[in-house]
């Protein structure tokens, strides 16, 4: 009788081995090669970085009446990092879902310049839930994206993102959290809140990270585009940039 269960049970383990390999094998037919780049990385190295074709945005809270509250970076840098974040995403096509808690409290409507930058995006009302993942709107709006990994920010951090992500998370989702388009009532809660998306496995990244790892190299058409972020999203770039392009055009002469 062992030795009959146990020829049962190498089947079945074989194909609990082979199942990991065959998902390996589709997802690496699934990825597309980076145009532009002289050498494509290997599936181990290109799975380490964003994937624009598997990238959801999700702008969680910027109200206008919770960015009064905001002490852990100026307001006009987070609104300006947060711009940035989604033009970002319009210019690589991927997705972009937008919610608010409660738009029409105290907590204020989004602010006005998502609408003006990103057309494309879809707005999900939720109907009262602190956590956007537990409304099922909006969670069935990400779904319907078919996309698995999730770019988030939003204020508070420590509710508004942190929340939702360790969710998604949970759900089976890859989920980023980008800290400086995002704000707190104080530098405690976003340090604490930090250590929290650290130890969960949620990856904290910045806007300029979300921006490099989207666009990968310099080789490409829309290449002017990316420089025009990087000098919206860093002023000193900008005029580092204005420099160079001043004695190029001296040296002309």
């Amino acid at each position: 009788m062992r030795t009959r269960t146990l020829s049962l049970a190498v089947p079945a383990a074989l194909a609990l081995i082979a199942a990991p390999i065959l998902l390996a094998s589709e997802a690496r037919a699934e990825r597309a090669a980076i145009p532009g780049l002289s050498r494509q990385p290997s599936e181990a190295a290109a799975a380490v970085f964003l994937d624009p074709a598997d990238t959801v945005l999700l702008l969680l809270d910027h109200q206008t009446g919770l960015f009064q509250t905001v002490k852990d970076i100026p307001v006009a840098e987070l609104r300006a990092n947060t711009v940035v974040l989604a033009k970002i995403a319009e210019l690589v096509k991927a997705p972009i879902i937008m919610t608010a808690s409660e738009p029409n409290g105290p907590n204020g409507p989004l602010m006005p310049e998502l609408a003006q930058v990103a057309p494309n995006a879809k707005y999900v009302a939720r109907k009262g839930e602190i956590s956007a993942w537990d409304n099922a709107d909006f969670v069935k709006a990400v779904e319907a994206t078919g996309r698995k990994t999730l770019v988030m920010a939003g204020v508070w951090t420590s509710v508004c993102v942190v929340f939702p992500a360790l969710q998604a998370h949970a759900d089976g989702y890859k989920v980023y959290a980008v800290i400086d388009a995002s704000g707190d009532p104080s530098e405690m809660a976003s340090r604490t809140t930090l250590a929290r998306l650290v130890q969960a496995g949620i990856v904290p990244v910045t806007t300029n990270v979300v921006m490099g790892e989207l666009q990968r190299t310099w080789n490409r058409p829309d290449a002017a585009r990316w420089g025009a972020l990087y000098n919206e999203l860093v002023p000193n770039y900008r005029a580092a940039s204005e420099s160079y392009q001043r004695a190029q055009e001296a040296a002309k002469k």
